[in-house]
């Protein structure tokens, strides 16, 4: 059929296809008018000229669709495009990324010479100034930011730089070592707040967005890098190897790309909410393998509570010890074995001893001592912690205290010695060998330097004087004269050792 000829045929059709179409447009109409009551809208059931209701589904901040005929298919389309590419994952990151800072560190280090001609030509005592940086989140309205310990480690000045631009000198409020949390503060007007989630409850596989600065100044502007993974694991422990300064307990993985500016910068999850603070990677090369490790964000904030508060953090203490059980022909471990109980202690209250076998604590699996310990490191002291063991039907309720330590008064010896009484709790609590003595729990680092101690250390005697408690340790120093020579003995890690020293006219 020639073209001429087809146009009239195709009129012809449609004309008949209208026409054959009314008794279908009579059966539809109760479904469409029960759409319509509905606020639904079936396809082909709007009326003529009646245009498509518009998607208000929100947008990022800075993203903008410019207006347009909203009855032009062109714009329509143009629309659909710009919101299919506001995904969640970009929502996500444009909640959290304006609270995301980059902290530069200053520091100064001894130079060590690495050959005798160095050595002989560097003066005695010489030092380095050298820079670090990793990343950081603005946690409170007031310029409080969290990030972690070994990121501001050392530090003679840090300073905070925010996404648009800003620079604040940063004040160290607090930090612990233990779980690698620090807490800064800037001053600052209209500072951005990242939203906070929660760690508990996290799904095995659902989106996780990691915000950080891996290259500071390095980078021509100051906005966080963002990388997107998923929720690898939960729980993950991590041994530290030759480079690492310690465990890990109870992390977070993930396999968003982490770099080591990330350090202290957070994890986020698909509704932006951070629920982590990115800390450190696994890697053989060095780069980014897909094994990245983030602190619990509840975790993160209690510490940061405890330092804010307490200016240190108010650990719990159970007073059990528990080691490893035998192995399976598998070698896998169910459980852990209480290896000794302090009297008087939370656990002996509870009516634990040695030999019990721990199955669960807090709902928990225990499978080595450190999931023991990951435990126990999300608890404030006063918490329960609840054990079940392979003995008893029962749950053990054990109400956990503030360390011996912390508890113990404190004896100022030489205005830069400060020390406790070494009672069966701190010695349980620290794995010392001795029954008594005094331990070192403060010590200025000039004292440091000329008597070789450091905290840690438990002083057994002075010349041929037994210490035995604080007040031993300080009547015996008060009692030396000056341009006397003095023999210290003490314990450290299981070792006992000495060293000589005067005391200055």
């Amino acid at each position: 059929m020639s073209r001429h000829h087809l146009l009239p045929f195709m009129v012809g059709l449609v004309l008949a296809l209208a026409a054959c179409g009314g008794g279908e447009d009579q059966a539809g109409a109760p479904q469409e008018d029960a759409a319509r009551r509905a606020g639904l809208a079936l396809p082909g059931s709007l009326d003529a000229g009646e245009a498509p209701p518009p998607v208000t589904a929100p947008l990022p901040q800075g993203v903008e669709v410019p207006d347009s005929d909203a009855s032009d298919p062109r714009s329509q389309v143009s629309r659909s495009i710009q919101e299919g590419r506001t995904t969640a994952l970009v929502q996500a990151a444009s909640r959290v990324a304006p609270a995301v800072v980059s902290v530069n560190v200053l520091r100064r280090q001894r130079v060590r010479p690495r050959s005798l001609w160095e050595e002989m030509f560097l003066p005695p005592g010489a030092t380095r100034q050298s820079t670090s940086y990793g990343s950081g989140i603005i946690f409170r309205p007031d310029g409080y930011v969290l990030t972690n310990d070994h990121v501001v480690r050392g530090a003679q000045e840090i300073r905070v730089t925010l996404p648009d631009g800003r620079d604040f000198a940063a004040e160290l409020v607090g930090t612990d070592g233990v779980t690698d949390v620090a807490v800064l503060r800037i001053s600052g007007t209209d500072l951005p707040v990242a939203p906070l989630g929660s760690s508990r409850g996290l799904l095995i596989g659902e989106w996780s967005v990691a915000i950080g600065n891996p290259f500071a100044y390095l980078l021509s502007n100051s906005e966080p890098t963002v990388t997107a993974g998923v929720v690898s694991a939960v729980g993950r422990h991590i041994i530290p190897s030759d480079q690492d300064q310690g465990f890990y307990l109870g992390m977070i993985q993930t396999d968003a790309s982490i770099n080591p500016g990330n350090s202290g910068g957070p994890l986020v999850n698909a509704l932006g909410e951070v629920i982590g603070v990115n800390t450190s990677i696994f890697s053989r090369s060095g780069g980014s393998e897909g094994l990245g490790f983030a602190i619990p964000v509840d975790r993160a904030l209690r510490v940061a509570e405890d330092l804010l508060e307490f200016g240190e953090v108010r650990r719990a203490w159970t007073g059990l010890d528990v080691e490893a059980v035998d192995a399976d022909a598998w070698g896998r471990t169910r459980g852990v074995q209480v290896s000794s109980v302090a009297p008087g202690s939370p656990a002996d209250d509870a009516g634990l001893s040695a030999g019990d076998r721990l199955l669960r604590a807090n709902g928990q699996p225990l499978g080595t001592p450190l999931d023991f310990e990951a435990v126990l490191l999300d608890l404030r002291a006063g918490e329960v912690v609840e054990v079940d063991t392979e003995e008893a039907r029962r749950a053990y309720r054990i109400v956990t205290e503030t360390l011996p330590t912390a508890r113990a008064q404190r004896v100022e010896v030489l205005e830069d010695l400060e020390v406790i009484t070494v009672t069966p709790e701190v010695r349980l609590e620290r794995n010392l060998g001795s029954e008594g003595g005094a331990l070192i729990t403060g010590i200025s680092p000039e004292l440091s330097r000329s008597l070789g101690l450091r905290e840690g250390d438990v002083l057994l005697g002075i010349n041929r004087q037994t210490i035995r408690t604080a007040e031993d340790a300080a009547e015996a120093i008060q009692d030396l004269q000056p341009g006397s020579r003095v023999r210290i003995y003490f314990e450290r890690n299981g070792q006992v050792s000495w060293r000589d020293f005067y005391i200055r006219r």
